[in-house]
Formats: C-alpha cells, sequence, structure tokens
C-alpha cells in the first residue's frame, strides 16, 4: 500500500490539443484513466481530479501548473502524481501504471 496519499490531477480543457487531433478529450481522458487505475488496482486509494485549465482557479499551484498549460510549456491533458509529470498530450497508461507502483500501488 502506498506510504503516502496518491494525488492525481489532470488538467485539460473541452477543445482539443492542437497537436492531438485524434485523443480524446481532456475530460474523456480524466474518466478514462479513472476507470482504468480503479480496474488494475482496485480498493487502492488515491484522489483524481480534473483542472480545467480555462476556467477560474482559486487554487495558486493549479492556476501555475493551467497558465503553464496555456503556455504551451506542456500539452493538454497533463496528468500530473503528486506533483510530478507523469504524461501529457496524448495519454499511455504505461508510465501512469509505473508511478502508481513506484508509490506504492500493488496490481
Amino acid at each position: 500500500m502506498p506510504k503516502e496519499p496518491i494525488e492525481i490531477e489532470i488538467f485539460g480543457a473541452d477543445v482539443h490539443c492542437a497537436s492531438c487531433v485524434n485523443a480524446p478529450s481532456s475530460k474523456d481522458t480524466y474518466e478514462w484513466l479513472q476507470a482504468a487505475i480503479d480496474r488494475k488496482y482496485p480498493e487502492q486509494t488515491y484522489t483524481i481530479n480534473y483542472i480545467d485549465i480555462e476556467q477560474p482557479i482559486e487554487n495558486e499551484r493549479h492556476q501555475d501548473w493551467a497558465t503553464r498549460v496555456r503556455e504551451d510549456e506542456f500539452f493538454y491533458p497533463l496528468i500530473l502524481i503528486n506533483n510530478e509529470v507523469v504524461g501529457e498530450g496524448y495519454i499511455q497508461l504505461k508510465p501512469i501504471y509505473a508511478q502508481l507502483e513506484k508509490l506504492g500501488f500493488q496490481a
């Protein structure tokens, strides 16, 4: 089991990222990722949050990441696990699973 709380954050927007034409939307990625993690790691605790980069954001750290995405430093959706980038743009499960397992998740 994880030694610390696991927080997954997905920064995205309703509009598709310009380089991600055939990829699912950010919101679809959020829902897909949550379902995939729940299926692979049942009964393991984590939080997952979707942050819309085009809406007002009160959390200062979230605002900083959203600004970096809007200024094209990162593609979206941008996936963070415990504030570490694990994916951007076209999201793949392998690096996300690897990071979760590094933090103590067990399949």
